[in-house]
């Protein structure tokens, strides 16, 4: 059982609660998951199984899409509805202003992480730290918004919103960032990720669906390697060159893929079986091919 299997996360279920579920229900150590949702959240989590932990990496660095919720007139520590309040705001925002700001959110932006998450000052996790009480100084990181859409606005005061980005982008922080310059508070109140990559909610599997599923019929529902990298261009070797792959030697290329990229990881198949992810380097018959992992049987 070697893939990725399109997870729906529930909310109030950790990422780590949900790699624990497949192990139970696999029985086997080897899982993990690409890129932590949420508690509060729900939605796509891909979960790698076997040799799919192999390629988490490439799968994590992949578009996402979200529906998300922006309650104005508060703030809070966590930037989500889960925190404790500390600023509130009686302030009603005009509906045309909200929709200025939001148009303003697309695009190349940098963006500081919320003290609540799960990435790393000195090797400590900041939520770690934050619940101990401190504060500390975080780099800001470049983000990248591709689309954002307001879905509905209720009251002037909850904002329903659709929207597609990179990866790295806390929706927490986009919430309190857009509270702020509306000239009063917000926090998320509500977050589900319907797209990761190339696996999309309306084929995602729920709890209650994979616990009548027997390890036989998990083997069907499980996304082969090759197709959860399905974002990545693919190079075909000319001859059935397998072995020579397996024992991830580089090889010449055909000049006829010269209009592929450089530097940059590609599915790599040779006699119709996919073998890895490898990577072109030089130009015309220079032309060469490297194995970066190897993952065929």
């Amino acid at each position: 059982m070697d893939g990725v299997v399109n997870f729906f996360k529930p909310a109030g279920m950790t990422s780590h609660d949900a790699v624990h579920f497949f192990r139970k229900l696999l029985g086997i150590k080897k899982i993990g998951h690409t890129g932590t949702l949420d508690p509060m959240a729900s939605g796509v989590l891909p979960v790698c199984i076997g040799k799919g932990t192999r390629i988490a990496e490439y799968l994590t660095d992949t578009r996402k899409e979200y529906i998300g919720e922006l309650t104005l007139g508060s703030k809070t520590d966590t930037l989500d509805s889960t925190g404790t309040v500390l600023d509130s705001s009686e302030i009603t925002v005009d509906e045309s202003k909200i929709n200025i700001v939001f148009s303003n959110y697309r695009g190349k932006i940098h963006q500081i992480p919320p003290m609540y998450s799960a990435r790393k000052v000195d090797g400590k996790k900041l939520y770690e730290l934050a619940r101990q009480g401190l504060v500390m100084d975080r780099q800001s990181r470049e983000i990248e918004i591709y689309e954002m859409e307001i879905l509905n606005i209720l009251e002037n005061q909850r904002i329903i919103f659709r929207t597609k980005c990179s990866k790295g982008t806390y929706i927490r922080t986009i919430c309190d960032d857009i509270g702020d310059a509306l000239g009063t508070f917000g926090h998320m109140s509500f977050l589900m990720r319907t797209q990761a990559g190339g696996f999309l909610i309306n084929d995602s599997l729920g709890i209650e669906t994979l616990k009548d599923f027997n390890k036989d019929d998990l083997e069907k529902i499980i996304t082969p390697l090759d197709k959860a990298l399905s974002h990545l261009k693919a190079v075909e070797l000319d001859g059935d060159r397998f072995d020579k792959l397996l024992n991830g030697l580089t090889s010449r290329v055909s000049s006829r893929h010269n209009d592929l990229p450089r530097f940059t990881p590609l599915r790599v198949y040779s006699g119709n079986k996919f073998v890895g992810i490898g990577i072109l380097s030089g130009e015309g018959s220079d032309l060469s091919l490297k194995m970066e992992k190897v993952l065929a049987r």
